[in-house]
């Protein structure tokens, strides 16, 4: 029995996407292997059948499985993704090559979702959020105000950590093992309001580029994440790539 970790802050199906994922990215389940049954996979891993299928549809959405009817689950991973993946960090995106950064915590707190950050992080109006607001700088210049909205019960221990120094996806997937699977941006351009402009030393209603982020583990979103910045400071920079396996 593989048993999953039922006090880690990820849910279990995304526990067990993650070990099955890494069974065929490792090649313990090769291309055309027959994965055992749902009810094989329940007993293995002491989960419900909802649990197990719904790691089992997301990995089969994304390519690593397929299901025929009358047959079972094999594996299929593509040769070449679907997908065009993102290879540039949030800094060198909204910065380019900028490397004389610096990060001012200006909040780091528990909050309620008001004004609509219930609907854009898909949970109930009365669950509390974890709030982290960020300035970015160049050259002791303000540059970014970013915004970070995540469900308390994600991630409680974030309250306390660093994130000055400290990047909240790194912090996220590596000491916590809450694994980002998917991220939706969104740009647009906005007038800047009264307390933005005080912090970026600019007039109220001055143009900024926003970019709007809602991040995904498997089909729970797990943050989101509102960045304004300064008009004018630095290209909008996205590289990507078809990536093979």
């Amino acid at each position: 029995m593989e048993l999953l970790n039922r006090q880690n802050y990820r849910k279990l199906y995304v526990q067990l996407y993650d070990k099955i994922r890494k069974k065929i990215e490792d090649k313990e389940w090769t291309i055309g292997f027959q994965i055992p049954t749902e009810q094989e996979l329940c007993k293995v891993f002491n989960v419900s059948r909802a649990t197990v299928r719904s790691a089992v549809l997301e990995l089969v959405r994304q390519g690593y499985l397929t299901r025929q009817q009358g047959r079972g689950t094999f594996v299929s991973k593509k040769a070449i993704s679907d997908k065009l993946t993102m290879f540039v960090t949030f800094g060198e995106l909204m910065l380019g090559a900028e490397t004389d950064l610096l990060i001012d915590v200006l909040a780091q707190t528990i909050m309620m979702p008001l004004d609509g950050l219930d609907d854009k992080l898909n949970i109930s109006g009365d669950k509390h959020i974890i709030y982290i607001k960020r300035l970015w700088k160049v050259n002791n210049k303000p540059i970014l105000i970013q915004e970070t909205y995540i469900p308390f019960h994600i991630c409680p221990p974030l309250l306390e950590e660093d994130v000055k120094k400290s990047s909240l996806f790194e912090l996220l997937e590596k000491k916590y093992e809450i694994q980002i699977t998917g991220v939706k941006n969104y740009f647009d351009v906005t007038c800047l309001n009264a307390d933005e402009g005080r912090i970026l030393d600019l007039s109220e209603n001055s143009p900024a580029l926003v970019l709007t982020q809602h991040f995904f583990s498997g089909e729970t979103q797990i943050m989101y994440m509102r960045s304004v910045k300064r008009p004018g400071e630095f290209e909008l920079s996205i590289e990507c790539e078809r990536k093979t396996t």
